[in-house]
C-alpha cells in the first residue's frame, strides 16, 4: 500500500483508495498524493475538489484507477 502512495506522490499519479471516514462510513476516493507523514497523508482529493488529509489507518484499500472500456457500437 506504501509503495503505492509514494508512487503517486513523486509521479503525481490519480490513485482510488477506499476510505473510512470518521463516522465509519467507507468512501471510494480519487486522489494524488501530495505529502506523506508517518500517520497520515495529504492529497488533492477529486471528487471532493480539495485538499484533504487522511489517516493512513483509515485507508482500507490502494488501487490504480481502472481503465473504462467504451464499447464499439459500429
Amino acid at each position: 500500500m506504501n509503495e503505492l502512495l509514494l508512487t503517486s506522490k513523486e509521479e503525481k499519479m490519480l490513485i482510488e483508495i477506499m476510505y473510512m471516514a470518521a463516522d465509519n462510513t467507507i468512501t471510494k476516493r480519487c486522489i494524488i498524493v501530495t505529502s506523506m507523514h508517518e500517520n497520515y497523508i495529504t492529497a488533492n482529493c477529486f471528487p471532493r475538489k480539495q485538499k484533504r488529509t487522511f489517516k493512513l489507518e483509515n485507508i482500507l484499500a490502494v488501487a490504480k484507477p481502472r481503465e473504462r472500456k467504451v464499447a464499439n457500437y459500429a
